[in-house]
């Protein structure tokens, strides 16, 4: 069965909830693949990533480490998500940021799954919009992202 949500995406998460839990502090990419589960070659690459669009920030050196750009009740799990795996859609056809046509699609008027893909996304769209990182440090979120290393 193929994943709606990449593994990339689940370790950016959960190393980004592991950031928030820091309360400020800075974390290296060892500790956070540590805290996070997380393989450190790939979690590195992906915090690069999350650097690069400025959802974190990195400092080199000996004191270097990662931390928030921001507070952690400002980013959602829908900002994160489309950072790494792009937009929440199912289908091109009801993407908010990055619609397109289907490339099967003769008419999207008369397209007969369009409307529960818009509904799927929508319903998508206002649960991960609506929870942030702190929920998840605060621990209010259990544990349905929790991911082992063999998928």
């Amino acid at each position: 069965m193929k994943a709606m949500l990449s593994s990339k995406a689940r370790y950016a998460l959960r190393a980004l909830v592991e950031l928030a839990r820091a309360d400020g502090a800075q974390l290296t990419a060892g500790e956070l693949a540590d805290r996070a589960d997380a393989p450190r070659k790939f979690l590195e690459a992906i915090l690069l990533e999350l650097a690069r669009r400025g959802v974190i920030v990195s400092r080199r050196g000996k004191l270097g480490g990662y931390q928030l750009a921001r507070d952690p009740a400002d980013v959602t799990f829908a900002e994160v998500i489309r950072v790494i795996d792009g937009p929440l859609a199912l289908a091109p056809c009801v993407s908010r940021l990055s619609f397109r046509k289907c490339d099967d699609c003769p008419d999207l008027a008369t397209c007969s799954i369009r409307e529960a893909l818009l509904r799927a996304r929508d319903a998508t769209a206002q649960v991960l919009e609506g929870y942030t990182l702190a929920e998840a440090a605060s621990g209010r979120g259990g544990e349905i992202f929790h991911m082992g290393r063999a998928g």
